[in-house]
């Protein structure tokens, strides 16, 4: 007998003495053994999903991960579970840690107009019935930069934006125009809803808006439900899009808020758009309308 001929017998004689200890058969442990082996190449296709899918949105949780992935693991044939995928997620240190908001208050003392609140039990049905705006701030090492959004209440779609280091009514107008140059439904009615912000409620901002025949709709107190929308994306560009770390210079923030939105409008899905992107909801427009606070709410007139 050879000297391999020896060493495959004692490797037989070893894993015979494993499954006898186990109390099962030859059949049942290399049956076992398999299941073990795939798991962990299962485990590690499963990983390397998770390291492709969040090279653009590192940020991106547990389940939306999972949806996002779950296409791959059919193809290929891998059964995992949510609970077990969160396992594995704990396991390799990848759930993403809950941040803090922090709210900013908004300046309402002055004399401007204050308009009513329009959307009080309102639900858009479809893109374009609502938009909603706001501003944060953004932190650089030369200052404070102040980033205005105008957001699509249905669809999530960001429309417009703009980001300076100042806080004029320009800044929130260069916002609203972008916007409205990217309507889908130019003759859907719409609503801008805002809080009560100096910018909003100056009437070159209010003129502009009812001038391209926009209703005008503001907070009547300082809620971030009554703008739920608005603040919810100003945390999400923050959180996880990296807008929320002190950022070099103003041009470089500038930078980061063309891609952070790009990334959020054509990649990043939503639990509210049954896990679609804004920009599938803002075109199929096939969703329910969802609020981030279930309240009491009135059948639309």
């Amino acid at each position: 007998m050879g000297q391999s001929d020896r060493k495959t017998q004692k490797r037989h004689f070893k894993m015979k003495w494993v499954y006898q200890c186990f109390g099962i058969s030859k059949q049942a442990f290399y049956k076992r053994l398999n299941v073990f082996k795939k798991r962990n190449l299962d485990e590690q296709v499963i990983l390397d999903l998770i390291r492709e899918a969040r090279k653009e949105l590192p940020k991106t949780g547990g389940l939306k991960l999972y949806k996002t992935i779950k296409p791959e693991l059919v193809h290929n044939d891998i059964k995992i579970g949510r609970d077990r995928f969160y396992e594995l997620l704990r396991r390799h240190q990848l759930l993403i840690p809950k941040n803090k908001r922090a709210y900013i208050t908004t300046d309402s003392k002055h004399h401007f107009y204050k308009y009513p609140n329009l959307i009080k039990g309102f639900i858009p049905t479809a893109a374009e019935q609502l938009w909603v705006s706001d501003i944060t701030y953004i932190k650089t090492d030369q200052g404070n930069a102040y980033l205005a959004l105008v957001t699509d209440a249905y669809s999530k779609r960001i429309m417009g934006y703009k980001l300076d280091d100042h806080m004029k009514t320009s800044l929130c107008i260069d916002a609203l125009k972008m916007a409205i140059s990217l309507r889908k439904y130019p003759n859907q009615q719409l609503i801008h809803h805002s809080d009560r912000g100096l910018q909003y409620c100056n009437p070159t901002y209010t003129n502009f808006t009812e001038s391209k025949g926009i209703s005008i709709s503001m907070t009547q107190q300082y809620d971030p439900y009554e703008n739920a929308v608005a603040e919810r994306i100003n945390g999400t560009l923050k959180q996880e899009f990296g807008l929320g770390k002190t950022i070099a210079t103003l041009k470089l923030a500038q930078k980061m808020i063309k891609k952070a939105v790009c990334l959020y409008n054509s990649k990043r899905m939503h639990y509210s758009l049954n896990f679609k992107t804004p920009d599938y909801a803002h075109k199929s427009q096939n969703h329910n309308y969802k609020q981030y606070r279930k309240i009491p709410i009135l059948v639309n007139q």
